[in-house]
């Protein structure tokens, strides 16, 4: 008998979801494990944004009583009444807030038998049979494909592990000294000398060859505890008790797919972002953004300015321990990351990419950029008055509360209002 779930499996799940079965009893009608059946409704179902009849999806929390007009300046739309009828608002609005629905975050974890579903303007969860069946061929398909990674973090690799190699190292003392800047697991540089991805092969291994393959447990890249003690529920209450100290968020933007990207270190009480390049995006690339950090602000400005961090679980962000210290083992700052699946914990730094992406649209590489232009880039956005703020600029905001100290020593300067420009015509001149 098959392990795979099948089609007809899956309708008999979305209908008895439409229905509000629990995971239990559509277990038991099945004749699975009640873990399977919630496996494939969190694992197949699709996230739609959608409205009603003729209401425009909006997942606002202010959607009831907004009655902004022409947010973006842009629309042809002149006719409507306010900004809450198009879809487009919540990606304008800078005072958006999203309401997230509470019936996604327990069981069933769908709105599949949502009494509210058609009347409902916010982010809907939907386990549909059809959808989930072509989910689950598209995994099963790309699970046997071999290799998944691309050419340029082969390349990458190669060029890290292969003159280690030559020089006499194991492949275990290459990866304990770099395990930050591998980003894969002991195991999976073996598989790729096995299959002869690296220019390296079994023969530069003098033991390897000697040996025949051993059983081990797999090796992971940093410690698996890393969010022990660093979850949202204790941010909060750090906060609680710190009231005075004020949070910085922290993200990755990327740019094309295995080439250079962007770190982001955002502030949400003054909307300020600071922005670093890499070339790879690994967790050794940002703990050397923040070593950088440390040496040119000086301890005292860097706690000042950097008293907790926010993230979410990229495995760029899987070493927060090096984060918080300094290489002289001095404790610098604190890593706090989202839960699961929850980047609206962070939604302020989402949101300010936007401006990033208004000069940087999605699929832009980056790896003909320099840091100047990222600078750049960032005066502009920084420069760029906001609603919030009083009709102040984030360089004003910032100033207020921190001074202008960290400005001088990072060479940012602010660029006269009517200079502003947030287009890809920016970094073309």
């Amino acid at each position: 008998m098959s392990k795979y779930t099948t089609f007809d499996e899956r309708m008999e799940i979305e209908n008895m979801l439409a229905k509000n079965f629990s995971f239990g009893e559509i277990a038991s009608w099945l004749n699975k494990d009640r873990s399977t059946i919630s496996r494939e409704v969190k694992n197949h179902s699709l996230i739609e944004k959608t409205g009603y009849s003729s209401i425009s999806f909006n997942c606002c929390k202010n959607r009831l009583d907004c009655s902004k007009m022409h947010v973006c300046n842009i629309c042809s739309r002149q006719s409507a009444k306010n900004c809450r009828t198009c879809s487009k608002c919540n990606d304008n609005c800078s005072d958006f807030e999203e309401e997230v629905c509470i019936t996604r975050l327990k069981p069933p974890y769908v709105c599949n038998g949502c009494d509210e579903k058609s009347r409902c303007t916010l982010v809907k969860t939907m386990y549909r049979a059809t959808d989930a069946h072509k989910l689950a061929k598209s995994k099963i398909s790309q699970s046997r494909r071999g290799i998944l990674t691309t050419e340029q973090e082969l390349n990458r690799l190669n060029e890290l592990v292969t003159p280690l190699i030559l020089q006499g190292n194991s492949l275990h003392q290459i990866y304990v000294n770099n395990v930050d800047s591998l980003m894969c697991s002991e195991k999976t540089l073996y598989n790729y000398i096995d299959n002869c991805f690296f220019d390296a092969r079994n023969i530069d291994l003098p033991r390897k060859v000697r040996y025949r393959p051993r059983k081990k447990k797999q090796e992971f890249k940093v410690d698996r505890g890393c969010y022990v003690n660093r979850t949202y529920e204790l941010y909060q209450k750090y906060l609680e008790n710190y009231p005075s100290k004020n949070p910085v968020q922290m993200d990755t933007v990327i740019g094309s797919i295995g080439g250079k990207t962007l770190l982001t270190i955002h502030f949400p009480n003054t909307s300020f972002m600071l922005a670093f390049l890499r070339n790879n995006n690994t967790s050794q690339s940002v703990i050397d953004v923040f070593d950088y950090l440390y040496s040119t602000l000086g301890k005292k400005l860097f706690e000042k300015t950097f008293p907790i961090i926010l993230t979410d679980r990229g495995s760029e962000f899987s070493n927060p321990s090096a984060i918080e210290r300094a290489s002289s083992g001095i404790h610098r700052t604190n890593v706090y990351f989202c839960d699961p699946n929850a980047p609206f914990q962070k939604g302020a730094i989402e949101v300010n990419h936007e401006l990033i992406r208004r000069i940087l649209p999605k699929g832009t590489s980056f790896d003909n950029l320099t840091q100047s232009q990222i600078d750049l880039m960032m005066c502009h956005i920084n420069s760029y008055r906001r609603k919030k703020l009083g009709n102040k600029s984030p360089f004003e905001a910032f100033e207020f509360y921190y001074g202008n100290e960290l400005f001088d020593k990072l060479d940012y300067n602010p660029i006269p209002a009517n200079s502003v420009m947030l287009t890809p015509k920016l970094l073309k001149r």
